[in-house]
């Protein structure tokens, strides 16, 4: 009899039954995001909204359809089903943004799409002291090269944070800190992009040579073997190493992109702001996830969650919602790896809500905002100690094990740990270079 878990299956197998990607399937991936393509083509266009709601389902079954169904064949390969995962999830939530709003999706100064209104003063929040203005829109050289329906359509999928238009309003954008004159702030870009693929490198590396951690089939970060000092430590470590290299990461793959904007696109250097604002200077959990952290998938988690929360609870909903939002985002993808599903991934951030409503209750009992010294060790309690079984779940089904850089071209295994091996040997520390080998 046919199930809905049937129907469940036949659109994400289990992960044995995932179709190995080989060169011929591209294609067919490719394929699976044309409507994906025509939603966005729709959503800048005025009155489609019934046309967009009836696409809806097709969008989100040939988006979860495909790219659920390949996987990256091979040991060590998680980390890159996790991004099929995560790149799958936030395609369906653009698709839905983009469905649900019967205007369709606008730019700041828009009534229609494409339609400016006669007058409008509104523009995305920024960081910069003193408000300073909007980001200029990027050079129109790409505008005048491609149709307007495919250019219409390119510049609304690659929008994450929605600078510019309406969906991003009162999002915090880091201040800029490169020259924005071209040369100087694609030299400036590489550099960073380096420095973050070196710490990236280094992390992973440090993780690999964690027993049970480093292998693909996974290994708990909190070591039995180990006295409780000692594995706490190392936990601790561990967790701290794999936030590192996750802030890192995403650092790197956003200069990549700013690269390719700004040197290939001839997008103007100032609407590629930084995409990262120090989070490890936090001092409250506001400052934190509202500012701090990246913000690229802000409206992927309010339409998995935040705006259900909203709408049976108003704004305590929305940031309940919001934060369930993104804990159900991070597990769907983690189930990328192959290794089922670990419902701690969604209490984690879930939990991030009421912590937060605990800063808004001491702020208004007390008269003075989270911050200073003690605000930050309240940020490193809530992020580094109970964030710990957060990582233990995702390096216990094979996280650590994944390649994220290829060994082939690690400065760091091919450099820095030979070198740190033959060092110790040297000192007669054995059991140190043992550790490293």
């Amino acid at each position: 009899m046919f199930s809905i878990h049937h129907l469940y299956r036949t659109i994400i197998p289990y992960p044995e039954d995932r179709i190995p990607i080989e060169r011929r399937h591209a294609l067919r991936l490719l394929v699976a995001l044309l409507p994906m393509m025509y939603m966005a083509y729709l959503a800048r266009r005025p009155d489609t909204f019934l046309l967009r709601i009836m696409l809806l389902p097709l969008v989100v079954l040939s988006v979860l359809g495909t790219f659920f169904r390949f996987a990256v064949d091979g040991v060590g390969y998680g980390p890159n089903n996790w991004g099929l995962a995560s790149f799958a999830l936030v395609n369906v939530a653009k698709a839905i943004d983009y469905a649900w709003r019967p205007e369709g999706m606008l730019k700041i100064g828009e009534e229609k799409p494409g339609v400016l209104a006669k007058s409008s003063h509104k523009r995305n929040g920024n960081a910069h002291a003193g408000g300073a203005g909007p980001f200029p829109a990027p050079s129109s050289v790409w505008q005048r090269r491609l149709p307007a329906w495919m250019y219409d359509s390119l510049e609304l999928l690659l929008t994450n944070r929605g600078i510019g238009w309406k969906f991003g309003v009162g999002m915090h954008v880091p201040k800029e800190h490169r020259f924005l004159e071209r040369s100087a702030f694609l030299s400036e870009t590489l550099a960073s992009c380096f420095h973050s693929f070196l710490i990236v490198d280094a992390c992973e590396a440090f993780i690999k040579l964690v027993p049970g951690v480093k292998s693909p089939e996974g290994g708990s970060i909190f070591r039995p073997e180990l006295p409780i000092p000692q594995r706490y430590i190392l936990s601790t470590t561990v967790h701290i190493a794999t936030g590192s290299a996750i802030g890192a990461g995403f650092e790197m793959c956003y200069d990549l992109s700013t690269l390719i904007g700004v040197g290939l696109f001839s997008n103007e250097p100032s609407s590629w702001p930084p995409v990262m604002d120090h989070p490890w200077l936090s001092d409250s959990l506001h400052v934190f996830w509202a500012k701090r952290w990246h913000q690229l998938l802000r409206e992927t988690f309010f339409v998995f969650g935040g705006f259900f929360g909203g709408l049976t609870a108003g704004n305590v909903g929305t940031v309940f919602g919001t934060f369930i939002g993104s804990g159900l985002f991070h597990e769907c993808s983690a189930y990328g790896l192959g290794h089922g599903f670990d419902p701690y991934v969604i209490f984690f951030f879930a939990l991030q809500a009421p912590l937060l409503i605990l800063e808004r209750v001491w702020t208004r009992t007390t008269g003075h905002r989270v911050k200073g010294i003690c605000g930050r060790l309240w940020v490193y309690f809530c992020v580094v100690i109970l964030g710990q079984p957060l990582v233990d779940s995702w390096h216990r089904r094979g996280f650590g094990g994944g390649h994220i850089v290829d060994p082939r071209i690690s400065p760091t295994r091919l450099l820095l740990i030979p070198f740190l091996r033959w060092f110790t040997e040297f000192l007669g520390l054995h059991s140190v270079s043992v550790l490293l080998g």
